[in-house]
């Protein structure tokens, strides 16, 4: 394995303990999660000779920015691809947040693939969106890059356990929404895609 190899899989299994602290519920999965997040906390110290003892990446006290999410608007015969989540059981784009250390568009492509099941091509970006807690519900700052991509092969069996149903609808008749998006951003995003423009904040 490459050194670069061995420093990409330590860090992804640092920032996996990191979500499954952060998200999960059940006791003995974050007994577990615990324990890898001090085994990848130490490999990352001895492997890169420093300690994780001041502000960085790996730790809570980084210097604040904003979170960054993606989304991904898919079309075909003027109709748009949907999620159906399974927690609100309401839809929205294909998307969640990016992964450490995933270029912009492998994150849009990687989520696509989790949450239809399918595999896309990204071709452009629409824009950014800046969501800011006093401009929506999000409790945090939020940056959400919005692209528009296409699905080479429509067989949506294999989609991760948080999509229920993954379907195309009418672009002008879309069904309830997530709150990930207000009315607002909705609108814009789908003015943006019709029309080929960029958007941006």
């Amino acid at each position: 394995m490459k050194y670069e190899e061995f420093y990409d899989f330590i860090v992804k299994v640092h920032s996996i303990a990191k979500i499954g602290l952060t998200y999960s519920k059940d006791p003995y999965a974050i007994d577990n999660y615990k324990e890898l997040n001090e085994i990848s906390r130490e490999m990352l110290e001895k492997f890169m000779e420093v300690k994780f003892d001041k502000p960085s990446m790996f730790t809570k006290e980084v210097y604040p920015t904003p979170n960054i999410s993606v989304r991904t608007l898919i079309g075909s015969n003027n109709k748009i691809l949907l999620v159906r989540e399974a927690n609100s059981g309401l839809w929205s784009f294909p998307g969640g947040w990016a992964e450490l250390y995933d270029s912009p568009k492998t994150a849009a492509y990687n989520e696509v693939v989790q949450e239809t099941g399918a595999e896309p091509e990204i071709t452009r970006l629409i824009g950014v969106i800046d969501r800011l807690p006093h401009k929506t519900n999000k409790s945090v700052p939020e940056y959400v890059l919005i692209f528009e991509g296409t699905i080479k092969d429509e067989d949506f069996s294999k989609h991760c356990h948080e999509i229920t149903e993954v379907q195309f609808f009418d672009i002008d008749k879309l069904p309830e929404m997530s709150r990930k998006l207000t009315k607002e951003e909705l609108d814009i995003i789908i003015d943006a895609y019709k029309n080929k423009k960029v958007i941006f904040d």
